[in-house]
């Protein structure tokens, strides 16, 4: 009877144990998180970081930062990477060229990439968009600003061989524009605010005036997450509760914002940073659901993802359109929605 007793004891110890935290146990599993610095859909991770969200799920993050998707992109054949965010062009690529697969949007980025002239330049072409014939536009190229672009062109009766574009970083973009040595050029947010903030630039065309959507995509390497599949979930809990906390928290997260963005080395005004609020919608978990369901055939983001990649067929980026379901997948965000401890992490606004 003793020995029966000592071992219910034993038993009820080890149960109370392993029901504590990670962060109790210090056993926490490490996550390597790639993104790029300095940009709206890249906030999360660090709020997520500075509020020990991490940790909470028993994930210790290791980021690594990119200045834009392709270079993020190919950083995955050496596995220096498992998750992260990047745009929408860039993770169709990883999909052709090293398996990258899609599970999520980060944010609708189609007011945050834009054909922006500078401030000498921008009242003629605004005023006469078919002036732009024959213009040099420096952008960069297979990424997102460089799809708003040419939706953009489209807008005004153009076509790409009607200009001359040449592939720049967007840190070379902002640089050409502010010295004169550019009149326009494709790029996005918050980029955008730094020209128009310090070298006078307008907007002439965004990616929604265009009528182009630009997602932005949540991607995981296809080994990683088929070997760690409870992890990826753990992610994306991660990241929308982020979002979740960001809506209810504007004042703090736009102070947050700012001190991410400093440390990416950008610095613009406060109105930028609450126009990055005001004008790039996110998606909770039920409008990931939403967005990602297939009950009816195609879903909305396979039709978002399939324009991307018609328009980067187009341009030589790939040689054929991959089909959406080849590489976006809901498994992990209804993961998510069927663990309630995640679902209510997840929807967490604290």
């Amino acid at each position: 009877m003793k020995h029966r007793y000592k071992l219910a004891c034993a038993l009820s110890a080890l149960a109370l144990f392993a029901a504590k935290p990670a962060t109790a146990q210090g056993n926490l599993t490490e996550i390597k998180v790639s993104y790029q610095p300095a940009l709206y859909w890249a906030l999360p991770f660090y709020i997520a970081t500075e509020r020990n969200w991490w940790a909470e799920l028993g994930l210790k993050p290791t980021f690594s930062t990119f200045p834009a998707g392709v270079p993020q992109i190919a950083a995955s054949a050496s596995k220096s990477w498992d998750v992260g965010g990047t745009g929408g062009v860039p993770a169709v690529l990883g999909h052709v060229r090293f398996g990258i697969r899609t599970i999520g949007l980060s944010n609708d980025e189609s007011a945050g990439n834009a054909l922006v002239a500078t401030g000498k330049t921008a009242a003629a072409f605004a005023a006469n968009p078919q002036s732009i014939k024959g213009q040099t536009i420096v952008l960069t190229a297979n990424s997102t600003g460089d799809y708003a672009v040419q939706s953009c062109l489209r807008k005004f009766g153009l076509s790409k061989s009607d200009v001359t574009m040449r592939n720049m970083g967007q840190a070379e973009i902002i640089s050409a524009m502010s010295s004169g040595n550019a009149d326009l050029g494709g790029l996005w947010a918050p980029n955008i605010y730094t020209v128009e903030e310090k070298a006078g630039g307008r907007v002439i065309c965004s990616g929604k005036d265009g009528g182009a959507f630009v997602p932005g995509a949540l991607i995981v390497r296809g080994d990683y997450a088929k070997e760690n599949p409870q992890n990826v979930a753990k992610f994306l809990a991660i990241y929308l509760r982020a979002w979740r906390w960001m809506g209810a928290n504007r004042n703090e997260a736009i102070a947050m914002m700012k001190k991410f963005y400093e440390q990416g080395g950008t610095t613009i005004s406060e109105a930028s940073m609450r126009k990055e609020f005001d004008t790039r919608p996110t998606f909770d978990l039920a409008g990931q659901l939403r967005v990602m369901d297939r009950s009816k055939g195609s879903s909305q983001m396979d039709g978002w993802f399939t324009a991307m990649a018609e328009f980067m067929k187009g341009t030589g980026a790939i040689t054929d359109v991959p089909p959406a379901n080849a590489y976006i997948t809901d498994e992990f965000i209804k993961m998510v929605n069927s663990d309630k401890t995640l679902r209510d992490f997840a929807n967490r606004t604290n």
